[in-house]
């Protein structure tokens, strides 16, 4: 029996009625308290199901990890939510009212998805405020950033940000001088400047130290609440840290999901994943 076969009642974003939902972006709609919807997602590469009738479902506000081996789907799943992979079957729900496969790439992410990859990617030659700046929510390019003037709200939004982020006293810095794990946070900080509703964390501590990966647990904790953040992780010890739910993923689908002890615990997941 698979672990999510068990639907709760209002829960499924089939109980929306088509003709209720707005023209156009609408605005996200979690009155059910569930944030994203995949529902019998399948998508096949070359003949391999990369994923497999996959039903998951995150909470608004949640911290979620995702874990399971390699080729399990795990990023490819990710590429479904932000649209980089179009599923063969299946219904992908961002809220009550946003269909994630009528949507493009830059469509989702202004709908409110940010997602951090595994490498940094930040403009080392620029300084961590400017990287901060350029990233903001509103007109993009660099000519409107050269030319533009940041009002007081928009320099408080960065202070703000830069307190979340740990690097208020690093803001005047290039960023190619910071830390692996610092330059890592940057990029969390860059999404953070769009407003995201729902952050995807592929790897976020691959390569950092032990004390950049307490900070970094710190910091995706304290951004669950106000946003809702699924972390892809293979560092059992970091998703124990700081998750209280946890998907495992195995050839495409939910292979188990609950608390770290209930999952470790699991006799399947001890057989695909911990190699007993």
């Amino acid at each position: 029996m698979r672990a999510l076969e068990r639907v709760r009642d209002g829960m499924r974003r089939d109980q929306v009625f088509g003709f209720l939902m707005p023209r156009g972006l609408p605005v996200l709609d979690t009155s059910h308290n569930t944030i994203l919807y995949m529902e019998q997602v399948s998508v096949s590469f070359d003949g391999f199901k990369a994923i497999n009738d996959l039903n998951l479902y995150v909470d608004a506000g949640e911290l979620r990890c995702i874990i399971g081996p390699n080729g399990a789907g795990k990023t490819t799943m990710m590429d479904i939510v932000t649209g980089k992979t179009r599923p063969d079957t299946g219904q992908v729900w961002f809220g009550q009212s946003m269909n994630l496969l009528e949507m493009d790439e830059p469509q989702i992410a202004n709908a409110g998805i940010g997602r951090k990859f595994q490498r940094p990617t930040v403009f080392e030659a620029l300084t961590v405020f400017d990287n901060l700046e350029l990233a903001m929510a509103g007109p993009r390019g660099v000519l409107h950033a050269l030319n533009a003037t940041l009002s007081g709200e928009q320099r408080d939004g960065i202070e703000r940000v830069l307190s979340t982020i740990g690097l208020i006293d690093e803001q005047h810095q290039n960023a190619g001088q910071l830390s692996h794990g610092q330059k890592q946070w940057l990029e969390i900080g860059m999404l953070l400047m769009q407003k995201p509703k729902m952050l995807l964390i592929d790897e976020p501590v691959a390569g950092m130290t032990h004390q950049e990966m307490d900070r970094t647990g710190e910091l995706l904790g304290s951004l669950a609440g106000e946003h809702t953040v699924i972390v892809v992780e293979h560092d059992m010890d970091f998703v124990r840290s700081i998750a209280s739910k946890v998907t495992v993923l195995h050839q495409g689908s939910v292979l188990a999901e609950g608390n770290m002890d209930s999952v470790q615990s699991d006799p399947e997941v001890r057989r695909v994943y911990l190699g007993e």
